[in-house]
C-alpha cells in the first residue's frame, strides 16, 4: 500500500460505508437511484474474508450533488476515494450503472484494478431512458405528503410494481424544512442520454485480466447480441447467468449471485 499524489483534486468527496478488515479490498458501486445500502446483504458475506468499501456515487444517497453525471466523473470520483484510502489497487463490483464505472475505470486505469465483477450490465449504449421514473419522483408533491405511504400512492400512476416503487422511496428522507430527495434528480434526468450510454473507448484499449460477468436470465441488458463486446474490450471475460433473476440480480436471488461471485474471486483473477 502506497500514498499517491492526488491527480483527482476536482473529485468529490464520497459518503463510505466499511464493513470487514484486512489487506484484501473490494469495492461495490450501486446502480441508479441506489446507495451503498442496497449492498448490505452481499457486504456482509464478503466481509468475512475481505475489507468491503461501498460509497454513495455523486448525486445519490449521502454524497455531494454535481451537474456533472459523467462516467468520466463518476471514475475520478472512485479513484479519489481509493487515494484517500491510501490504496493503489482493489477488486471492483459494479451494478447497473455502477458496473458501468467499473467497467470505464478498468479499462482506463487497469493498474488500479485487481479484479473486476459486472453485475447485469455490458459495454454498450441502450435505446432506451428513464423519464418514467424521473416523472414518478417528480409526481410527488413533496410539501403536501404526510408519509411514505403517501408518496408511493403518488408515484402508482407511473410506477405500476410496488417493490420498484420501494426502492425509489429509499431515497425519501424527512429533514428539517421537510420531506425531500436525497438524489439530484434534475442532474440526473438532464444526463439521461450520458447515463444510458457508455464513454467511446480506443481500439486498443482493453482490459486483460479476467472479469465476471453476472448477470440475470430475465434481464434484457445483457444479450447475447452484447457478448463481441464484451469480449472486445475484455478478453478474458466470463459470463454467468443467474435463473430466475431480472436486472436486480443480488436482490432477486442472493444465494445464486454470491455463488457466482465466488466463484469468481476463488480464481486466478484474485491470486
Amino acid at each position: 500500500m502506497s500514498l499517491r499524489f492526488n491527480q483527482f483534486a476536482m473529485a468529490l468527496p464520497l459518503h463510505l460505508r466499511e464493513f470487514g478488515q484486512g489487506d484484501s479490498v473490494i469495492l461495490l458501486l450501486h446502480g441508479l437511484f441506489g446507495s451503498s445500502t442496497n449492498w448490505g446483504t452481499v457486504a456482509r458475506h464478503l466481509a468475512q474474508n475481505y475489507r468491503v468499501l461501498i460509497p454513495d456515487l455523486r448525486n445519490h444517497g449521502q454524497s455531494p450533488h454535481d451537474p456533472d453525471c459523467s462516467y468520466q466523473a463518476m471514475t475520478d470520483d472512485v479513484l479519489g476515494l481509493l487515494d484517500a484510502q491510501g490504496r493503489d489497487s482493489t477488486i471492483l463490483v459494479g451494478h447497473s450503472m455502477g458496473g458501468k464505472v467499473a467497467m470505464h475505470l478498468a479499462l482506463n486505469n487497469p493498474d488500479r484494478v485487481d479484479g473486476l465483477v459486472v453485475v447485469d450490465m455490458a459495454p454498450v449504449s441502450y435505446a432506451h431512458d428513464f423519464q418514467d421514473v424521473v416523472d414518478a419522483f417528480r409526481a410527488v408533491d413533496l410539501a403536501a405528503i404526510r408519509n411514505r405511504s403517501d408518496a408511493d400512492t403518488q408515484m402508482a400512476a407511473f410506477i405500476t410494481l410496488q417493490g420498484v416503487r420501494a426502492f425509489l422511496l429509499q431515497n425519501l428522507v424527512k429533514r428539517p424544512g421537510g420531506w425531500a430527495w436525497r438524489i439530484n434528480l434534475d442532474a440526473l434526468a438532464t444526463a439521461q442520454d450520458e447515463i444510458t450510454g457508455f464513454p467511446s473507448q480506443a481500439e486498443d484499449v482493453v482490459f486483460e485480466r479476467p472479469a465476471g460477468f453476472i448477470y440475470g436470465e430475465l434481464s434484457d441488458y445483457v444479450k447475447p447480441s452484447h457478448e463481441p463486446e464484451i469480449r472486445r474490450l475484455f478478453p478474458a471475460a466470463s459470463l454467468c447467468p443467474v435463473v430466475g433473476a431480472g436486472h436486480w440480480v443480488h436482490a432477486e436471488q442472493p444465494q445464486s449471485f454470491m455463488a457466482c461471485l465466488d466463484a469468481y474471486l476463488s480464481g486466478p483473477a484474485a491470486a
